[in-house]
């Protein structure tokens, strides 16, 4: 059976994940300032300002619709590497959504595909200070609570709280990827804002798609 959520459901996250973006741009930015181009919270604020601005002008008949038109919009609008790779993220997730009823395993499946973008497109490894520190054990423990009958929300939850530690465990290691990994030992003790935008979306579904 579906959770029954809607084109305006998701509609609803992208919007809360838009103003969760906009009120921590400040703190985003400065933790990219230490160890990478001092834009991350900037990007993703623009972004999805850019996201909101078209659900404001657009009806979309279907959630797949939705989320690959918000993938593209990040790849438009945003520099740096978060916008390609939220923008690839968004985009494999919605086409994964694609005719799929809207259930706990439906959207596990769409989280795979997204992070499988980002995998293809930054082809990270768990612990190379990025944001798959927090997308890796997110969809662990996503799969872990769906496979022990959790709903869509409490699922989303258990991934959140699985990211924030991912998050947390970026803070003393060494990036191995990114403009980080050119600061070598001294990027080490910084937490890092990819993973942290990345505890901040699904942190940001887990509220509205419960």
């Amino acid at each position: 059976m579906g959770e029954q959520k809607t084109v305006e459901d998701f509609a609803n996250w992208l919007r809360d994940l838009a103003v969760t973006l906009h009120e921590n741009a400040a703190y985003l930015t400065e933790l990219d300032s230490a160890i990478g181009d001092a834009d991350h919270g900037t990007n993703m604020d623009r972004g999805f300002t850019a996201i909101v601005a078209v659900l404001d002008e657009t009806t979309f008949e279907s959630v797949d619709e939705l989320l690959k038109k918000a993938g593209m919009t990040l790849v438009s609008k945003v520099g740096g590497a978060s916008g390609p790779l939220y923008g690839t993220f968004f985009l494999r997730f919605g086409t994964a959504l694609a005719g799929a009823e809207i259930t706990p395993a439906s959207v596990g499946a769409a989280l795979k595909a997204g992070i499988g973008g980002i995998l293809t497109r930054g082809k990270p490894e768990l612990g190379d200070k990025t944001m798959y520190d927090a997308w890796a054990p997110a969809l662990e423990a996503y799969d872990g609570a769906v496979a022990g009958g959790s709903d869509l929300g409490g699922a989303l939850a258990a991934a959140a709280e699985a990211a924030a530690k991912g998050r947390d465990a970026t803070i003393p290691l060494v990036a191995r990827k990114g403009r980080a990994s050119y600061l070598g030992e001294r990027s080490a003790g910084h937490q890092d804002p990819g993973a942290t935008s990345t505890t901040l979306l699904l942190e940001s579904a887990a509220r509205t798609l419960a």
